[in-house]
């Protein structure tokens, strides 16, 4: 028997672009331990690059839910791009070379620092891409939301550190954009209030795993001051009961599909054969308080009807806090027939995440 056969092989350790979100920088150290991290490098604000002997933990783990987006790192090339000569014909050529054959259905670049008052990069991004979709063969998907969630899409993103690539579905990337992020303007006078721009994301996020909401759906919210994501549903013509004990922003008054109870969630009874299509509770408190909650009214959701629901928790400063309030939660909602189908931390979200839920049919 020869030496290579006695050998045993030795797994080799796979390089992956994980994002922890900066309001969550002061855990990110055990994420990446969790995640098997041997190396880590940062970029830009929210990125790190690690190698690991267990990528699947990236997924299946238990702090999985603090990673916002992650993607296989198929071709990384550290470069100062704006330094650089002729960088979009070499990356695009690059990215043709290494990808046509595989046959990515969608091609979509983004920036490392998404935030950056710098428009360099941003331009830089759709430049390349749009050199790139001259030259690779007509791929399935031209927009972001075109994307089949189970399809392989080829995820690039670009920065001062250089370029970053992979192939992943965006169900298992966790976003349907490069890095994962819808941003939401909220300069217009017409918005009411942050949290708006949560469920603008939050229905953008749930394309990832369901159809959209046919329009006209029921939506029962609970605590809708000051009328944030009360105004996003209506902009989308869904239709909404609104349950607060505070007055909603008077811009909603007369609002078509809207349909405002003053008072308090706990006392708040449906008339008899109502039937919602999703319950929204995004209610500050305790949240084994808001579970119940939803748990109650959900006996007026739909068969198959979901539940987006923000489990907040307090300052995040450990994995484990968050996650045992996670499974107390969740736990609880399961006993009541609900189904956990999918968990994240939107852009918009603080030391808070959103879960969605699906009620047994």
């Amino acid at each position: 028997m020869s030496q290579a056969a006695e050998t045993p092989s030795i797994p080799h350790p796979a390089a992956w672009l994980v994002r922890i979100p900066e309001v969550l920088e002061g855990v990110a150290e055990e994420v990446l331990k969790r995640f098997g991290a041997a190396t880590q490098t940062r970029l830009g604000k929210d990125y790190y690059l690690i190698k690991t002997l267990t990528p699947q933990a990236i997924h299946l783990s238990e702090a999985a839910k603090f990673a916002r987006w992650n993607l296989p790192m198929d071709h990384t090339w550290p470069c100062n791009p704006q330094k650089m000569d002729g960088f979009i014909e070499k990356a695009a050529q690059t990215l043709l070379k290494k990808f046509g054959d595989r046959q990515p259905h969608g091609l979509f670049i983004g920036q490392l620092n998404a935030t950056s008052p710098d428009k360099y990069y941003k331009s830089l991004a759709s430049n390349l891409r749009g050199r790139a979709l001259q030259i690779f063969p007509k791929l399935a998907a031209n927009t972001v939301e075109e994307q089949d969630p189970t399809l392989p899409t080829l995820f690039c993103l670009v920065g001062k550190e250089g370029l970053f690539c992979g192939m992943q579905t965006p169900r298992l990337s966790n976003g349907l954009y490069a890095g994962g992020s819808k941003y939401i303007d909220q300069d217009s006078p017409d918005t009411i209030s942050r949290a708006g721009a949560k469920i603008a994301e939050a229905l953008h996020y749930l394309l990832l795993h369901r159809p959209p909401l046919a329009k006209g759906s029921h939506w029962v919210e609970l605590g809708a001051c000051p009328g944030g994501m009360t105004s996003e549903l209506l902009a989308r013509e869904q239709r909404v009961t609104a349950i607060d004990r505070a007055p909603l922003d008077r811009r909603l008054d007369n609002r078509a599909g809207l349909k405002f109870v003053h008072a308090d969630v706990a006392t708040f009874t449906p008339q008899p054969g109502t039937v919602y299509d999703v319950v929204l509770s995004d209610l500050n408190g305790p949240p084994h308080e808001s579970m119940d909650h939803v748990i109650r009214l959900s006996r007026f959701l739909k068969a198959k009807g979901l539940v987006v629901f923000t489990l907040k928790v307090p300052k995040i400063e450990t994995v484990s806090e968050p996650c045992d309030l996670f499974r107390r939660t969740v736990k609880t909602a399961t006993a009541a027939g609900l189904r956990l189908f999918a968990q994240t931390h939107l852009t918009y979200n603080r030391h808070e995440f959103t879960l969605f839920f699906e009620k047994a049919g």
